[in-house]
């Protein structure tokens, strides 16, 4: 492809070099250089692509596009930019021909509920007849691909190419996650959103390697609505006014507020046997009566956060309800059915806020006995460990506390730390080193009306021990167990 072409949307200066030129490549990890490729300086926190600048020339690159400068042979072309994650962004979507465009782009962001929202959002699209791709935490989806990611908002190259794999696969909308860490590393830049979604927000991801503050995360949040053409706010969220208050696109707000444009109201907790979930009435932008098939009252601002997308692209309740009804995500609050007078659950709280908020939203059903599963990871704070534990200890009727992901550490020592914490309280425990064998005793000692978590792994399908990673499917050990394999 032209580099002219390539640089087309970005402000820079030619240093040395010609511009007339053909690129094969466009690269940013100096192991995949290749002949005539265009290679970015990324500078990050423990690596920076300029000290490869020379290596980067001897292996074939033709360009390199920096935001400091460089000493290579005179007849490389050198593209000095602002920032070259910034420049890495548009080089990527001029690369791939700019898929994002011919899709309907949806963006997801929020301390918490992104994962749920992000799915709800896809099923009730998918109701409607659309064909949706998904960027997320968990995976990205592509019709029948699934893939595994590391980064809940990818590199922006491989943002990119998986924009132009969905396009070709014939998607005609995409929903992804937007980190806040996407937003401050340039991931998404150059991207106008059709809609911006704001779940809420709470402190978090604060630290060295994250944001150095509750303000610069706030702040990297609200720039989704800085690129968005149309916003969606949960009006409900305590730091709302700050998030929306210099949106450069119009916002909708959702919530329990009065003011809300769309509104919740009459909520209903539901169970059923392998059920549980929430009904409500919706006033505003729509009308009607909504029946959910995830547990939870705060489950009502994801779904409203979804709705409101809906709407805004024509869906009707019929469909809304149709998607919603039947509805789950993988490791989220998930409900794996036993058949059996008792509620199994698995979720990747892994933290004491997350457990604490997934406990409190079980212990509104009034089940009579709550039962927590958990483990912690190995190599991880010891705080954490206590904290989980005080959790479980006040807020179940029995606690098991087994293994998650032990990594280097021995899980009986990482046991001893979560009894240090659930010993302040008068909870019940027993510990169970092994996670199949403790899975197994739980549903075996099952009481009648028991609400069980398995809390901690979620969608993850492995087990971390000594630097290897074994397959361990909480699903799987279910399933095993009702076949009498345990």
């Amino acid at each position: 492809m032209n580099l002219k072409h390539l640089l087309e949307h970005l402000e820079y200066d030619c240093l040395q070099g010609s511009l007339d030129l053909e690129v094969s490549a466009v690269v940013n990890d100096s192991r995949k250089l290749e002949q005539g490729c265009l290679f970015i300086c990324i500078k990050g926190a423990s690596f920076d692509g300029h000290s490869f600048a020379a290596e980067a020339v001897e292996k074939g690159a033709s360009v390199l596009v920096v935001q400091e400068p460089v000493e290579v042979p005179d007849q490389v072309t050198v593209i000095k930019v602002e920032d070259s994650r910034y420049a890495m962004a548009l080089i990527s979507a001029a690369w791939f021909d700019y898929p994002a465009r011919e899709m309907t782009t949806i963006a997801v962001t929020g301390t918490k509920g992104k994962t749920t929202t992000t799915y709800m959002i896809k099923s009730i699209l998918e109701k409607a007849g659309h064909k949706v791709g998904v960027i997320g935490t968990i995976e990205v989806v592509i019709g029948q691909d699934h893939i595994t990611v590391n980064n809940t908002t990818p590199e922006s190259y491989d943002l990119h190419a998986y924009f132009r794999r969905m396009v070709d696969a014939g998607c005609d909308m995409v929903v992804m996650e937007a980190s806040s860490q996407g937003f401050k590393l340039a991931r998404t830049a150059g991207i106008l959103f059709d809609y911006g979604v704001f779940t809420n927000l709470s402190p978090d991801h604060i630290g060295p390697n994250e944001h150095a503050s509750f303000e610069e995360y706030l702040h990297c949040k609200a720039m989704l609505f800085d690129q968005s053409r149309q916003g969606f706010a949960n009006i409900d969220d305590e730091h709302f006014k700050e998030v929306t208050g210099r949106a450069r696109c119009p916002i909708a707000t959702f919530g329990l507020d009065q003011q809300a444009d769309l509104r919740a109201s009459d909520i209903e907790l539901t169970r059923g046997r392998d059920f549980l979930g929430v009904d409500f009435t919706v006033t505003g932008s729509l009308e009607g009566r909504i029946s959910c098939s995830v547990p939870g009252a705060f489950n009502v601002h994801n779904a409203l956060a979804a709705i409101s997308v809906a709407v805004a692209a024509g869906v009707g309740l019929k469909e809304i309800n149709e998607a919603l009804a039947d509805f789950s995500v993988k490791g989220r609050v998930q409900i794996i059915p036993t058949g059996y007078d008792y509620t199994l659950i698995v979720d990747y709280a892994h933290n004491a806020v997350a457990l604490e908020s997934i406990l409190s939203t079980l212990r509104a059903y009034n089940p009579p006995r709550l039962v927590c599963l958990f483990g912690c990871g190995g190599n991880r704070s010891k705080l954490r460990r206590y904290e989980m534990g005080e959790v479980s200890g006040r807020m179940a009727d029995l606690t098991v506390i087994t293994s998650d992901n032990p990594r280097f550490e021995e899980p009986q020592d990482i046991i001893n730390d979560i009894l240090i914490g659930i010993r302040k309280t008068d909870g019940k425990y027993i510990s169970i080193i092994d996670r199949r064998e403790a899975i197994s005793y739980v549903m075996n000692h099952a009481q009648p009306g028991d609400i069980i978590i398995l809390a901690g792994k979620g969608h993850e399908t492995y087990q971390e021990i000594r630097g290897k990673k074994y397959h361990m499917s909480e699903e799987e050990i279910v399933q095993d167990v009702l076949d009498g394999k345990y």
